[in-house]
């Protein structure tokens, strides 16, 4: 099986890391830190906002069972793409919603998914289209987190909500929702 690679940030890590998991052909989800200038940069370098670097996951999909624009198509509607440097409660350019296509063809699909998306928000998509120069992969204690930590407030409040919705199909592409959950269509 042949894979892609697909780099983004929407909030916390770990929110996005839940959700991308359990869609059909994503095989590996990472945590990770990229976008800005401090080499290898720590949870906490990231969190006090002085790195440059956005919190990201790196995702590891098999194209013949899920596209690029699929994977968007999941991304915009798990996290709020209209707010600048916030998701929630979570605050400053660490909490950046990005995307960072790895090549051209990645880099016209996420202008065009930009383009469609744009047109059902009320407010204007501040999603930011970043070239990658480095990903660094967090700290191990923050990779899979929400599977390890389902108790824990954080994982409680604010991403199974997300995962409610992604269950009810709302946010599935069409073939994606059949594959994961055919009885409700």
């Amino acid at each position: 099986m042949s894979t892609e690679t697909a780099i983004l940030g929407g909030g916390c890590f770990w929110c996005l890391e839940a959700v991308f998991q359990r869609i059909p052909g994503v095989v590996k989800v990472v945590s990770g830190y990229a976008g800005g200038d401090t080499p290898n940069p720590t949870y906490r370098a990231v969190c006090d906002g002085n790195s440059g670097h956005a919190e990201v996951i790196q995702i590891h999909f098999d194209p013949d069972l899920l596209g690029y624009d699929e994977l968007l198509s999941v991304f915009w509607q798990c996290h709020d793409p209209t707010t600048l440097n916030r998701q929630g409660n979570d605050i400053g350019t660490q909490y950046r919603s990005t995307i960072m296509p790895l090549n051209d063809k990645q880099y016209a699909i996420a202008e065009a998914s930009i383009a469609h998306w744009s047109k059902t928000f009320k407010s204007p998509i501040v999603t930011s289209l970043e070239p990658l120069d480095v990903f660094y992969p967090a700290e191990i204690h923050h990779q899979d987190y929400y599977n390890q930590h389902k108790n824990v407030p954080y994982c409680a409040f604010v991403i199974e909500p997300k995962l409610e919705k992604l269950k009810s199909n709302k946010i599935l592409p069409q073939r994606v929702a059949t594959v994961l959950y055919p009885s409700n269509r």
